[in-house]
């Protein structure tokens, strides 16, 4: 039997802010949520296949930075899918993503000249809710007062495909929170009491969803079991250079290395050890060095107090070669 997988990408996808597919796109710096550049291997890949052809989320794990956030948008990009995202916070509740009540306009609308109106004026379609049926997440917001509410990607030439979701950071909720979305996690459905009513996702077009947690609390057997694991580990030499380059195309090889060298230590063997910071902290540094004209050089001051900014939140002097 040969392999089939229904998402393919080269090893690095990058496209510009309209989700064009280029070869020239740099990534801004700051934080890479726009997914304009993501570096792919065969183990991501797979994941992602796996995902899509069991109609299970996958579970992304990794440390603050490794970059999380930023798959689930190339992912959409490359597929040409819309794109919904949220992120968690200690006050989100599972129905939060899917409907909110706005209860505090209905409160000014009874207490004012203006009257209570009814329920499904003050009912707002959520995350899922626009990724599952758009047409019907549309028609709640016009219903709600032509809030919008969450319209992802606006290409036209998205209109009736699937979507890709993040839901990030699940493991700042309630510890309730992951077991209230085993049903519209698993079966695609909920229900919306104050309407009466579901919201079901069309057979053929379920959203492949991504739900990140940097491990800051142990999750529910029961969600586990219906994910697709994927931890990004800690990255080689060779693959933040690769990384770099990515984000940098016209980036200098050997200052890439030279940098990379600076965030993973070497214990007394000389084999290299896990990355002193993130992987978004080591491309600010690259980028430091790109737009400052400064050299990774460990006798520089300048590039030292370059490596302070960045590293000295952890503790410790900055790093030698």
């Amino acid at each position: 039997m040969t392999y089939t997988p229904k998402f393919k990408a080269s090893t690095v996808e990058r496209f510009d802010a309209e989700g064009k597919p280029t070869k020239a796109e740099t990534a801004r710096a700051g934080d890479r949520r726009a997914g304009s550049v993501y570096v792919y291997d065969d183990r991501i890949k797979l994941r992602i296949n796996v995902a899509m052809a069991t109609d299970r989320p996958i579970l992304v794990q990794g440390p603050s930075g490794s970059g999380k956030s930023s798959l689930a948008r190339n992912v959409a990009y490359r597929l040409r899918r819309r794109y919904y995202e949220t992120v968690v916070t200690s006050r989100t509740q599972a129905r939060d993503l899917a409907w909110t009540f706005d209860a505090v306009q209905r409160l000014s609308d009874a207490s004012g000249n203006v009257g209570a109106k009814p329920v499904s004026s003050y009912i707002l379609p959520g995350v899922l809710w626009w990724a599952f049926d758009p047409s019907s997440a549309r028609e709640q917001a016009s219903a709600a007062g032509g809030k919008a509410g969450r319209m992802g990607l606006t290409d036209p030439g998205l209109d009736g495909k699937p979507a890709v979701v993040l839901i990030d950071e699940i493991d700042k909720a309630d510890p309730d929170v992951p077991n209230d979305l085993l049903v519209p996690v698993g079966s695609f459905t909920f229900d919306v009491p104050e309407l009466d009513r579901g919201v079901t996702s069309p057979e053929g077009g379920q959203p492949l969803m991504f739900i990140t947690t940097n491990d800051e609390r142990e999750l529910p057997p029961a969600f586990l079991r219906r994910c697709v694991a994927l931890s990004l580990s800690s990255p080689s030499e060779d693959r933040l250079v690769e990384i770099a380059r990515a984000h940098h195309p016209d980036a200098d090889p050997a200052m890439c290395h030279a940098i990379a060298r600076q965030f993973i230590p070497h214990a007394a063997d000389g084999k290299p050890g896990t990355p002193i910071a993130s992987t978004a902290e080591f491309l600010d540094a690259v980028q430091a060095s790109i737009d400052l004209k400064v050299p990774p050089n460990a006798r520089s001051k300048t590039w030292q107090g370059i490596l302070e900014s960045i590293l000295s939140k952890r503790g410790g002097p900055p790093p030698t070669p």
